[in-house]
């Protein structure tokens, strides 16, 4: 113990003892200051304020991401029911994927049906008969000028009654058709123009023919009759017909480009169905594997079931795809097509037809009828260099080919595009009748032009309009009625083509739909069981 003098010495600042540690003296009140902090050899040192140690944060970030991740394991993976619990939600996303998929596909589908029959088919098909329309307007105007004798004296009664209610059903078709193309050119610029332009040359085109029919109807008329029905004729050839064959090509072509967009769209939606169905049947098989080796059963009835309804399902929704592709197909490529050409063939034939009347009533335009007529010809069964005088000789020799091997085509044109597509039966033979009566018409052409040839025009203009038995008019009735004939063939397999793909979606969608939320709700119940044992 220090003594009391001891301690006053030391206060009064006299010479500490030995072994006495001194500090020094500071002001009163003040804490004695800190010894200064010595770093451990190696240590990072003393840290600055407002700069944090390098990586620090990434370091933070890391250790939370793995503090997440291990928190999602343990909840969804580390235990057995988190296991068996996150295989029933994989395979349940699965299933409503699937189902989603082929609901979509389906509503598609219908979609699609409902465009190609309501729509598309029809707007071309209106279009295709307006052209034949405008061409048989015109041929019957032409008919009645030339039965209609001098201010009707010497009238071809039977020829001109027939010509004239041709004249106003044609004239009423224009009408409806025009209606029809004006609707569906709506949002179409290009279409909407053409059939203003359509409307409006059509109305002149029925005004020049009604002033001619007025004008041949006065004695001595014809020579003013003849000369509006030049410039009516003038008027279709150079507007009509062309503004007419210019709407069926954008129909048809939209009509193509949907078929095009469709299939492949259809084709895609069969690969993802089939992935998908694939690797649902891969969980499937996964959780039933695993629910064997943990609980030592040999199968889950759940799953299994589950396994088969989705394999049904899954052939089911692949076999509406594949059938809705094929049924397109068949309805335009096989079907449609042919309506297409054969819709060309009888409006070319219908103007042909048209310029062997032109020809009779305008002796001042013979070789440009003639012509035009052989054009005509050409674009229904082309001979590659024949003329009037030949074109017969040669359609023989290259329809006895054909005939003696289908596969050797020595003709083009409309014909031809019906043959190389015959696809339904009947069809080939109904064709084959239209070529061999468009033959007996042509040769009736011949006839007509000799007997006009050797001043015989009378004789001439009661054959060429006669619907008499052997006559060139009831020729060309029997020729139609064979092209109708092949028409109707494919008009027929195109309305089932239609019918049978709506059916496809709507026959076979709700069961793949059934099925599959079947298969969600046995998977749920197969693992039920297993799941509560953990309870």
């Amino acid at each position: 113990m220090t003594s009391p003098k001891l301690s006053a010495s030391f206060e009064q600042g006299g010479t500490p003892l030995a072994g006495t540690v001194c500090r020094p003296r500071t002001a009163a009140g003040a804490p004695p200051p800190q010894p200064a902090a010595v770093p451990p050899a190696g240590g990072p040192g003393p840290r600055r304020r407002g700069k944090p140690r390098p990586g620090g944060r990434v370091h933070r970030l890391r250790r939370r991401t793995e503090a997440a991740w291990a928190a999602l394991r343990r909840r969804y993976w580390a235990t057995l029911p988190a296991r068996l619990r996150c295989l029933r939600a994989v395979t349940v996303s699965l299933v409503l994927a699937l189902a989603l998929l082929l609901l979509l596909a389906g509503l598609a589908a219908t979609d699609t049906w409902d465009a190609v029959a309501d729509r598309d088919a029809p707007r071309t098909t209106s279009a295709a008969d307006l052209n034949l329309a405008l061409n048989n307007m015109d041929a019957q105007a032409a008919n009645m000028l030339l039965s209609s004798g001098n201010a009707g004296q010497g009238r071809l009664q039977t020829p001109y009654e027939k010509a004239a209610g041709f004249y106003g059903d044609a004239r009423r078709e224009i009408g409806h058709d025009l209606r029809t193309l004006a609707v569906a050119a709506e949002g179409d610029q290009s279409d909407e123009r053409t059939v203003e332009s359509l409307t409006g040359d059509f109305a002149e085109y029925q005004e020049l023919i009604g002033r001619a029919l007025e004008n041949d109807g006065h004695r001595d008329g014809k020579t003013a009759a003849l000369a509006d029905h030049r410039r009516a004729t003038d008027l279709l050839q150079r507007r009509l017909l062309p503004g007419a064959r210019t709407l069926v090509e954008s129909n048809d072509n939209a009509f193509n480009a949907r078929y095009t967009r469709v299939r492949s769209t259809l084709a895609a939606q069969l690969d993802a169905v089939v992935a998908l169905g694939v690797l649902l049947l891969a969980v499937l098989g996964v959780l039933q594997w695993y629910l064997t080796r943990r609980f030592h059963r040999i199968l889950n009835p759940g799953v299994l079931a589950a396994a088969v309804c989705t394999l049904v399902a899954v052939l089911l929704g692949a076999q509406m795809l594949a059938a809705s592709a094929d049924d397109l197909r068949g309805a335009r490529r096989d079907a449609f097509d042919s309506v297409v050409a054969l819709s060309r063939a009888r409006a070319v034939a219908y103007d042909a037809n048209a310029d062997e009347s032109r020809y009779l009533l305008d002796p001042g335009r013979h070789d440009q009828y003639a012509r035009s007529f052989l054009a005509k010809s050409q674009q229904l069964y082309g001979l590659k260099g024949a003329s009037l005088a030949t074109y017969d000789s040669e359609l023989a020799a290259t329809w006895q080919a054909y005939r003696s091997d289908p596969h050797d085509l020595r003709f083009t044109g409309e014909f031809r595009r019906e043959l190389v597509n015959v696809t339904f039966r009947g069809e080939r033979a109904a064709a084959e009748n239209t070529v061999d009566a468009y033959a007996v018409y042509q040769r009736d052409d011949r006839t007509m032009r000799a007997l006009l040839a050797a001043g015989k025009e009378h004789e001439a203009v009661a054959f060429c309009m006669g619907w008499e038995p052997g006559t060139s008019n009831a020729h060309f009735g029997v020729w139609m009625t064979a092209l109708d004939k092949v028409t109707d063939i494919n008009r027929a397999h195109f309305t089932s083509s239609v019918r049978s793909g709506r059916l496809a979606v709507t026959g076979l969608l709700p069961w793949a739909a059934g099925l599959l939320l079947a298969a969600a709700a046995l998977t749920a119940l197969g693992l039920r069981p297993r799941l509560e044992e953990f309870r």
